[in-house]
């Protein structure tokens, strides 16, 4: 390219003489100091190979400018090479401001270099830079080496330098480089073993051929790199990986290893159980051998497990998008795990005769080409498919179906290399054109073939479809998922009917034969419901054919034909014994009925047969699980005809101790279920039902269209409908009641609650540090953790007292840390802070315990008043002060720190001798019991007001008091010696022989001694400034000084309920906690919703084990922390940063105090950004983790019984043996956090300030990792394209610095996003156990302290396998912003604690075990759209692969939610249009399937079953209201009313007011109420409760369950499931009238009018024969529905009723309705757009759910069918004409209409519908908005808690006009 911007030549050394260049020359400061080249906006292709130059350059520049101008030049040499001609993106702006630069600088720092050329100027910098550890050293050895490659042979002859290459080896946690060897962490014997274990090469054979495969491969990785051609930084990041899992493992071995030097046999054993425990089930499975082969000879076994452990993480380090395809990874390794035996072993290939190599060669990327990337383009092809989401699941596959294939041994077929002709390969022939491969990747190669040979095989292949499931659109899903229930309610309900029908009165009537035949009727009914399951699973698995093997196909068709035989049998011989009675009850003697045996019974006992096997095995759970995990052909033919045989979802079979507890529970429920519906909803209606049948209407008020229907069965449907909906749906209601009950006494039994209080902290107080000791501080042997009779003995009656102080040592330390993180939260003052310490001591007795002053505060001022009027002896007075522990434990510090105060003050000979006196004769009044006798205790006010003046003037300790101290001191001895003290005569003696007098020579004073305390001598003061004197002093002033209560101590809400819970821990039920190094390692990560039931696993072997833990957190665009321009942002009425100081007003004044008034932005950012839901804040709860393990491994190291006091040397921080160092090891060990920031390279790289700030909280927080997606433009050969990375980056001199790259097989984000984004980055976290945190939540340090207790959970039994989901319960930290946050937080609080304690998996902040998920499909699933709410797979696919799920209540963690109506709306969408995909998918079938009966119950309503109830609720309400339409309309009420009240029977009203069980739905918030009595008290509770409703919390929940019903059943019906982004910022501000209606037009106003509208017209049409309190009986729920669809989000909106509001949004409204529509614009602009998108989801919708939708509409035409007859035009007529006539009227019309022009289209309409539902909703709040008192009142509703917190809320809200 001509034009091409190119340096002419490089920098060279132009001729110099010595008399003409001086060796130095260095201008002046002012004639050099540009601005440093920003080295961070490089291009993306040119980062790797161009910023760390530039980089090096910036640092050094100060130092060698010219040295500095090299680096940047060898960088544009780089980006020259890379992209010669510029194509690049930013490439040519890149170049064009470095080349700029380098002509800047070229002159002027050739001036500033020190030697004489610049070669010698870079050999100098180098040799001084070169011993140094960094990137340095590196950077500057390779420009110095292409320096002298460009200068030629002179430069080279002048500039020896080392050919050994200064490579500088990045690193996450371990630096295994050579240079690494002296860090602390490198320096465990853990990890030495680990280390040596995998460098072991020794015996493995070399591949010929292989590039660089000479023997210089040091470690078994790079072995395998070489053989398989694995990515570098896979290699890498793997290594470490699987040296910190050994290392962990070896750690906690017991008993220990002979040798911590040597890996332990027992430690690669146990990791390869765990990891190949899948594989392994795998193989046998499909009747496999597994590839896994070890040698004979012992010694090298250990290295053969080694490679198989490295093959496997490295297959799953690099497998992308694989990893959510375990047995897809399976068969990889299978395949590759043969390849490697073969080569170790030496085999000979049968078809080459050559050695055995890997199929795919050992080329640089070759695993990525060959293998990963042709299966990601059928993942990504199959994606692309479904349209984002739109397209119909049975058109393309996800995950699901690609991995199940699989499953099959068809898999083997695709062979070995795999062939590109194989069906699993094709997309689909007919869509093969249009599809293309990924437009990020180059086209995979498959094998050696041309690409032309593969599409001509391919066109021959076909699509492979579905496997196993077809997820069908179609709310027979919830039928198919969960038969047996449907099944057992409606065979309940027929039997209830019979009995109730037949008039029983007590139980033995059902023997009588009539009625007893009758009942087994049901089993009529049962077999036509089995036909239709088998009917439903025969259709829907009917686009799933081609992938059932000839076994499932048989099984089906034997099922029809079985359950169509019974259908047919079943009937015909019930018929046959119905008409010849064989039996008769007039046979009956007596009360007794004789039991006759018909021809059906018989039949029935047949058809019973086949479930007796099962009911036997239900009480056998254990031999369930063998029959459906064994791989015997019996075991396998009795499984295959219960259910089909899949790989999981067997032996899922909980314990018996299990079993007998969750069917109790459930046998109870569903008793008095059962009951109450027979008597309160079956037996009332069925009299009337009889009188019903009985009336004869002949008369109708129109035109009846079927009028010789017997019985009036259109009324008997009416009356019915409603309850049988009720029936169905009211198990929800009784299973929220039983688990509030069992909730709460769980909770009871377990200490919830058992610590509310300040006061009950203050009162149990004594007992934390035994209850922390029991708990939080490891044993030193095993022996002591077992809880023996002996130990209980030892550790609680006979203490020793040594080791309870010591044990207080430890507890005071952590206490005081927690404390200490509150000051620096500024949840505390200062002040609180020192009467909050718990200061320990060596310089006082042993015996004294000094507790926090804030226990202490009044308790010395208590007993002086005490003391002083106190009449009786001192043996009563002792008793008296001993009831308060705390007041004694205040008399003695007191003592005890005055007098060694004393002690250090007073030097003067004279005054130690009084003072001594003073103090003995105190002592032996205690002594001998005489104190009351030889002290006037009167005058103790007065000595404790002179003690409280005299330490304040010691604490401030200026030269100034002196005077006043030694007056104070006079005074006290004074006031002692001669008005308290009975016998003082020997000290005055004392005294006064001291101040005789001299005399001269003439008879006068010559001279007088200086008084008590006077002389210079006599007092030390002011004294040293020495710390801990300081601090004695200051305690003691506080001490006697404070007066506040301890109630008031914190001030703070939040530290309030911090510490109570706190305290409450520790008397719940937790593990002891292990020592630090022999804990589970574990990281955090992000993640979030709903819901599941505790499950176990059977049959699995898995070793106890303790944990390293990763905390992951998932990251997008959410706020990082408040920027400088969002805290003074005043737009919306009042800045963030002023809502933070009024919401938070005592914090703000604690930030001031701890940092002054002129605290940095910076600081004052992050203190805003820690109060909102950023990820700042949850950065800092985290990295809480490791701050705590570092005190623990330091108190674990400083108790070991052979630890030696460190000496100063050792004791410096900078020392890699000291202490700290070996905690910072030990904590780097067991955990690590990383932040999965998806688009952190893209923001890098846009300048976005997104990017700045994390890389900030990098530098704040270096433990802190972030792992990205990396996106680039490549050139290859024809042309350019992306090129995806996962990278993970740390924080190094203040910028980041990449650690591992690997390469992607194109865009990892296919489905869904969050999932993907997890995926990519759990390659990068270690340990054995994954915490998975959200974006918005928080973690404290208090509880931080519990994590080794709560992963020893992973080691509990309990009966069951070790669990592999540990729940946490959660904090919800928003409740306080708002009445709807509290609303929320009191909900979302009682289900993740009521709920959880009988329910299964919920999302976050819950930990995995790690290895266990690892091989398992990660902690989440991707597929789009199905997979919605990702995280609650999880807890499926853990449990269908006989994982457990558990949760525990004694730690927790703090979770954000949103906090307005709005936001909570779109949040419950999702929920809800999540738990519909969950309807329709494989997870949830089978395990409805393949639980036992009550865990399928379980599992029903704790996940879909909750939002399905809610639709059937909203349903029964419209049910209700046209059943009741219907009878008006038609006359039938009228006349059946009549009719009844002529006979005098039970009136119809009575059948009819069943309905108000309807709302019976308001019993779902008795958890909450339960949750608020255990945690606060039943008061508090109750008033909470109450204030709750005042604060329209029923207004609020029926808004909710209308959300919720919505979007479950639309989205069942017509798809359109997404994710809404809420947004995480405190929303306070008012939304407009145009942005409600668009969010709940179609959701909750059309449908509140239409129940409007219902209740009008049966209002109007009733009031002639229905008695009013009937009416309102019925009807007063639904009209309370109605009101709350239609005005709730007016009643909830800040300033809903401020008239400049209103006129603002009356314009708004306006506006959005008359703007032009079209392309681009967006929903929110016009109401065009919004009508478009809102019915968007009828194009995608399928036709059955079409139809569905029609049949509902038809409901319309029933206001016009009955209106019609009662009009006047009508002149009473009952002809059909009538209504004939009507249509054409209103074709008339329409007609007209359109003629006129108004009507163009239907959308006309819709606007003019739309527009008139505006207005009639606007009317309204405009005339309330009249009225003052009315905006008042809501914002007090709103923001109760604000008003009581004296916040002005009215600044906030006075948000300006928002201008669309």
């Amino acid at each position: 390219m001509a034009n091409e911007i190119v340096p002419a030549e490089g920098p060279s050394d132009p001729p110099s003489r010595a008399s003409s260049m001086p060796s130095v020359h260095r201008p002046s400061a002012p004639q050099y100091s540009p601005a440093p080249f920003d080295s961070e906006k490089v291009p993306p292709t040119l980062v790797a190979d161009v910023r760390r130059f530039l980089r090096v350059a910036n640092q050094i520049e100060s130092e060698s400018p010219r040295v500095a101008y090299h680096c940047r030049f060898h960088a544009f040499e780089n980006a020259h090479m890379l992209d010669p001609h510029s194509s690049g993106r930013g490439v040519r702006q890149f170049k064009t401001a470095l080349l700029l630069r380098l002509k800047q600088d070229e002159y002027t720092t050739k001036q500033m270099r020190k030697e004489t050329s610049d070669a010698r100027e870079l050999k100098y910098f180098y040799n001084e830079k070169k011993m140094k550890e960094g990137e340095v050293s590196s950077v500057l050895f390779e420009v110095l080496k292409a320096f002298i490659s460009r200068a030629g042979p002179e430069s080279a002859a002048a500039v020896d330098i080392e050919e050994s290459v200064r490579s500088y080896d990045r690193y996450n946690i371990l630096p295994l480089d050579t240079r690494g060897g002296q860090h602390a962490i490198m320096l465990l014997p853990e990890i030495k073993a680990a280390v040596s274990a995998v460098r072991s090469v020794r015996g493995l054979p070399l591949v010929e051929g292989a590039q660089g495969d000479a023997g210089g491969h040091k470690d078994l990785f790079e072995r395998l790199q070489c053989w398989f051609g694995f990515q570098k930084g896979n290699v890498a990041n793997q290594r470490e990986h699987l040296i910190l899992l050994l290392a962990n493992i070896q750690g906690r071995l017991s008993p220990k290893p002979t040798s911590m030097l040597k890996l332990d046999d027992r430690a690669v054993h146990e990791l390869m159980v765990e990891l190949f425990e899948n594989y392994v089930n795998w193989c046998k499975f499909l009747g496999r051998q597994s590839n896994i082969w070890l040698p004979s000879v012992k010694q090298e076994v250990q290295q053969y497990k080694l490679l198989y452990i490295s093959l496997y993480l490295l297959i799953w380090g690099e497998a992308s998008n694989l990893r959510l395809m375990p047995e897809c990874l399976c068969y990889i390794f299978h395949q590759m795990a043969g390849d490697l035996y073969g080569m170790l072993s030496g085999a000979i290939s049968f078809k080459t005769g050559e050695k055995v190599v890997p199929a795919y060669g050992g080329e640089c990327e070759s695993f990525l080409n060959n293998i990963v990337t042709p299966i990601y383009d059928v993942i990504y092809k199959e994606a692309r498919k479904s349209k984002n989401g739109h397209s119909d699941h049975s058109t393309w596959r996800n995950y699901d179906d690609l991995n199940e294939f699989f499953w099959s041994v068809d898999c083997f077929k695709l062979g070995w290399p795999m062939r590109p002709d194989h069906d699993f390969f094709c997309i689909s022939p007919r869509s093969k054109q249009s599809m293309s491969p990924p437009s990020n990747q180059s086209t995979p190669a498959l094998s050696n073939q041309s690409i032309d040979t593969k599409e001509t095989i391919t066109s021959h292949s076909k699509w492979v479809g579905k496997t196993n499931f077809v997820e069908i659109r179609s709310f027979w899903h919830l039928f198919r998922s969960f038969d047996r229930m449907w099944t057992f309610l409606l065979l309940a309900l027929q039997v209830m009917i019979i009995m109730a029908w037949h008039g029983l009165e007590t139980p033995l009537e059902l023997l009588d034969p009539l009625v007893f035949e009758d009942i087994l009727s049901i089993f009529v009914t049962n077999a036509v419901l089995r036909l239709i399951q088998v009917t439903v699973d025969f259709v829907f698995t009917w686009k799933a054919r081609h992938t059932l093997n000839f076994d499932e196909k048989l099984r089906f068709a034997l099922k029809f034909c079985i359950c169509a035989i019974w259908t047919i049998i079943l009937p015909a011989v019930y018929a046959t014994s119905q008409k010849n009675y064989v039996c008769s009850t007039k046979l009956s003697q007596s009360n007794l009925y004789l039991f006759c045996l018909s021809p059906y019974m018989i039949v029935v006992a047949i058809y019973l047969t086949s479930n007796v096997v099962g009911m036997a095995l239900f009480f056998f759970p254990a031999v369930s699980s063998y029959l459906e995990t064994s791989n015997w052909q019996i075991c396998k033919f009795i499984s295959w005809w219960a259910q089909p045989r899949l790989y999981i979802g067997r032996g899922m079979q909980m314990g018996q101790v299990s079993l007998l507890k969750y069917t109790t529970f459930w046998v109870i429920l569903l008793s008095i279920k059962l009951l109450f519906s027979y008597y309160f909803e079956i037996k009332l209606l069925v009299q009337p039902t009889k009188q019903i049948m009985k009336v004869n209407v002949n008369e109708y008020d129109w035109h009846e269209l079927f009028p010789k229907v017997k019985n009036n069965a259109g009324a008997i449907l009416a009356v019915w409908a409603p309850v049988l909906l009720v029936y169905f749906m009211d198990t929800q209601i009784w299973y929220s009641i039983f688990c509030t009950i069992f909730g709460g006494v769980y909770g009871i039994i377990h200490h919830l609650g058992e610590i509310r209080t300040m006061g009950m902290v203050r009162s149990r107080f004594h007992s934390l540090p035994s209850r922390f000791n029991d708990f939080l501080v490891p044993r030193t042997s095993t022996k002591e953790n077992k809880r023996t009779c002996r130990n209980f003995l030892h550790n609680k009656i006979f203490k020793d007292l040594k080791r309870e102080r010591s044990d207080l040592v430890r507890f005071a330390t952590v206490w005081n840390r927690i404390i200490s993180s509150f000051r620096m939260e500024d949840l505390i003052s200062n002040r609180e802070l020192d009467l909050m310490i718990m200061p320990v001591s060596a310089n006082l007795s042993s015996n004294s315990i000094r507790w926090p002053l804030f226990l202490l505060a009044s308790k010395f001022s208590a007993a002086v008043n005490v003391t002083k009027d106190f009449a009786g002896k001192y043996e009563q007075l002792q008793r008296k002060i001993n009831k308060d522990s705390y007041m004694i434990n205040a008399i003695n510090e007191s003592y005890d720190s005055l007098k060694s105060i004393f002690e250090f003050l007073i030097t003067g000979d004279l005054e130690k001798r009084v003072v001594g006196d003073i103090f003995k004769k105190i002592e032996q009044g205690i002594k001998n019991s005489s104190l009351l006798v030889d002290f006037q205790m009167n005058e103790l006010p007065i000595i404790h007001d002179k003690l409280v003046h005299l330490v304040e003037f010691l604490f401030e300790n200026k030269i100034a008091h002196r005077e006043k101290v030694v007056i104070l001191l006079q005074d006290i001895i004074e006031i002692l010696t001669k008005d308290v003290m009975m016998n003082s005569s020997s000290i005055l003696d004392m005294i006064n022989c001291s101040t005789n007098l001299v005399l001269d020579g003439d008879g006068l004073f010559g001279c007088h001694q200086p008084e008590l305390f006077a002389s210079d001598s006599a007092i030390c003061f002011p004294y040293p400034d020495d710390g801990s004197l300081k601090e004695q002093v200051k305690r003691l002033y506080l001490l006697l000084a404070v007066k506040e209560k301890a109630m008031d101590i914190p001030n703070n809400l939040e530290a309030r309920r911090r510490i109570s819970f706190f305290a409450t821990s520790l008397f719940m039920d937790m593990p002891s906690a292990p020592k630090v190094r022999n804990m589970l390692s574990f990281r955090p990560t992000f993640v979030v919703p709903p819901e599941l039931v505790q499950y176990g696993r059977y049959g699995l072997i898995r070793l106890e084990i303790e944990t390293r833990i990763t905390v992951m957190t998932p990251y997008y665009m959410e706020e990082v922390k408040f920027s400088h321009e969002e805290l003074h942002s005043s737009q919306d009425g009042a800045s963030i940063l002023s809502y933070m100081q009024k919401i938070y007003p005592d914090e703000w004044t604690n930030f001031l105090e701890r940092l002054g008034p002129k605290a940095s932005n910076e600081e004052i950012q992050y203190w805003a950004s820690f109060r909102g839901q950023t990820l700042s804040r949850t950065v800092r709860g985290m990295m809480y983790y490791r701050e705590a393990l570092k005190l623990q491994a330091f108190l674990d190291r400083a108790s070991d019984p052979g630890y030696a006091a460190i000496d100063g040397e050792q004791n410096k921080r900078n020392s890699q043996q000291s202490l700290s160092a070996q905690s910072d090891a030990l904590a780097d060990m067991k955990f690590t956090y990383v932040v999965s920031c998806q688009n952190f390279g893209a923001q890098k790289s846009s300048g976005d300030p997104h990017a700045q700030d994390i890389l900030d909280l990098m530098i704040r927080y270096p433990s802190l990792r972030v792992a990205y997606i990396e996106e680039k433009e490549v050139n290859s050969a024809d042309n350019r394209r992306k090129v995806y990375s996962s990278v993970l980056v740390k924080a190094d001199n203040n910028l980041d610095q990449e650690i591992y790259r690997i390469k992607l097989p194109g865009p990892p984000i296919i489905g869904e996003g969050k999932p993907e984004n997890q995926n990519h980055a759990i390659i990068f976290t270690r340990g054995d156990a994954l915490q998975t945190i959200d974006m918005n939540q928080d973690n404290y340090l208090e509880e931080a302290y519990k994590m080794r207790n709560v992963l020893q959970e992973f080691r509990r039994h309990n009966g069951e396998n070790p669990p592999t989901i540990l729940g946490l319960r959660e904090h919800i930290f928003t409740g306080s912003v708002s009445s709807l946050a509290g609303f929320m937080s009191y909900q979302e609080t009682s289900f993740v604690t009521i709920g959880q304690r009988v329910r299964f998996h919920y999302g976050h902040p819950d930990l995995f075990d790690r290895v266990f998920h690892l091989t398992r499909g990660g902690v989440s699933k991707a597929s789009k759209t199905i997979n919605l709410s990702e995280d609650v797979f999880a807890g499926f696919n853990s449990t269908l692969r006989r994982g457990y799920v558990t949760y525990n209540e004694y730690m927790q963690v703090g979770k954000g939610r949103d906090v307005g109506l709005n936001q909570i709306s779109k949040f419950e969408a999702k929920v809800a249009n999540g738990n519909s995909e969950q309807s329709l998918s494989r997870d949830i079938y089978r395990l409805g399937q393949r639980f036992d009966f009550f865990r399928m119950l379980s599992c029903y309503f704790t996940t879909v079953g909750f939002y399905f109830n809610s639709l059937i609720s909203i349903f029964g309400v419209y049910i209700f209201l046209y059943g009741q339409l219907y009878l008006v309309l038609s006359g039938l009420e009228k006349a059946l009313i009549t009719e009844a009240r002529m006979q005098n029977v039970k009136s119809l009203e009575t059948a009819l007011a069943s309905q108000s069980f309807l709302q019976l739905g308001l019993l779902t918030g008795l958890p909450m109420m339960m949750e608020l009595g255990l945690e606060k008290g039943v008061r508090l509770a109750l008033s909470d409760f109450i204030l709750m409703q005042l604060q329209l919390a029923s207004i609020f929940f029926t808004f909710s369950l209308g959300t919720k019903a919505h979007h479950f059943g639309r989205t069942l019906l017509h798809g359109g499931a997404k994710y809404r982004p809420t947004g995480r910022k405190f929303v306070v501000f008012h939304a407009s009238f145009s942005e409600n209606y668009q969010l709940y037009s179609r959701s909750h106003f059309v449908k509140g009018f239409e129940l409007l509208f219902l209740l009008i017209v049966y209002n109007l049409f009733r009031r002639t024969y229905e008695s009013t309190v009937a009416y309102v009986m019925i009807t007063y729920s639904s009209w309370f529905m109605a009101g709350t669809w239609l005005f709730t989000p007016f009643l909830f909106n800040p300033s809903g009723f401020v008239w400049r509001k209103i006129v603002e949004d009356w314009t708004d409204w306006n506006k959005w309705m008359n703007n032009q529509g079209g392309i681009g614009i967006q929903p929110d602009k016009c109401w065009e757009s919004w009508w478009n998108d809102e019915n968007s989801h009828f194009q995608h919708s399928g036709l059955s759910s079409g139809m569905v939708e029609v049949v509902l509409s038809l409901r319309f035409f029933i206001y016009q069918y009955g209106l019609v007859y009662h009009l006047d035009i009508s002149h009473q007529s009952k002809n059909i004409v009538v209504y004939v006539l009507s249509w054409f009227v209103i074709v008339a019309v329409f007609s007209l209409v359109k003629y006129t022009g108004v009507w163009d289209t239907i959308q006309a309409v819709a606007y003019a519908y739309d527009c008139g539902m505006g207005c009639v909703l606007f009317a309204p709040i405009a005339a309330l908005a009249w009225m003052p008192v009315i905006s008042a009142i809501q914002t007090r509703v709103l923001f109760n808690q604000a008003f009581n917190r004296q916040l002005h809320i009215q600044p906030i809200l006075a948000g300006k006009s928002k201008l669309r």
